[in-house]
């Protein structure tokens, strides 16, 4: 008998019901390969909240339904003759939930920047290999993993699955710790000018 091919669902969509939950290869996945493999040290190439930020995206980007179909979609078409029709996927009928899965994918990949969102397209939403991704962007071998790492910490930090502490060792320089009370005012010392 084969070994069971396992499917993870990533707790971020679990509440989203098992109808609407894409299922997942774990031997398809990228992202499970890095998971699962380990660095000199033992640990795994990418961390579990980097690899529940890239599955957060690539489950927003199957339900924005913003992949290219290979079949055609017969989900507009109307068996009431007096239903007004219009193009699938164009105005009315675009439901909120695929609109809000566009934004999420939209806001995520803003918060990634424009170097780092094409290479969390690929992997994380059209699966491509990190080797396949190198000698496509003529990048030197292994550096795929290095940016893919960059690129999901920043994901991870959006969704908010890691705090900047986490990052930096405290909190972060800069930002505010405290509002204050009504008329309260900070003092500046003259080192911090």
């Amino acid at each position: 008998m084969g070994a069971k091919k396992s499917s993870r669902v990533p707790e971020c969509m679990a509440e989203r019901g098992p109808h609407t939950v894409p299922i997942v290869n774990a031997d398809e996945s990228p992202l499970s390969w890095l998971a699962r493999r380990k660095d000199k040290e033992g640990r795994p190439l990418i961390s579990r909240p980097e690899f529940d930020a890239g599955e957060r995206l690539r489950a927003d980007f199957y339900f924005s339904r913003m992949a290219p179909r290979v079949t055609g979609d017969w989900s507009g078409m109307s068996i009431d003759k007096n239903a007004r029709r219009a193009a699938p996927g164009f105005g009315v009928d675009i439901a909120d939930n695929i609109l809000a899965a566009r934004e999420r994918v939209r806001l995520a990949l803003r918060a990634a920047g424009p170097e780092l969102s094409g290479i969390l397209i690929d992997v994380c939403c059209y699966l491509k290999g990190l080797e396949t991704l190198e000698k496509a962007s003529g990048w030197p071998q292994r550096s795929g993993k290095i940016v893919l790492q960059i690129a999901l910490a920043r994901l991870a930090r959006h969704y908010g699955l890691v705090r900047d502490r986490d990052f930096h060792g405290g909190a972060h320089p800069g930002r505010l710790n405290h509002w204050g009370a009504e008329n309260y005012k900070p003092r500046i010392e003259a080192d911090q000018l």
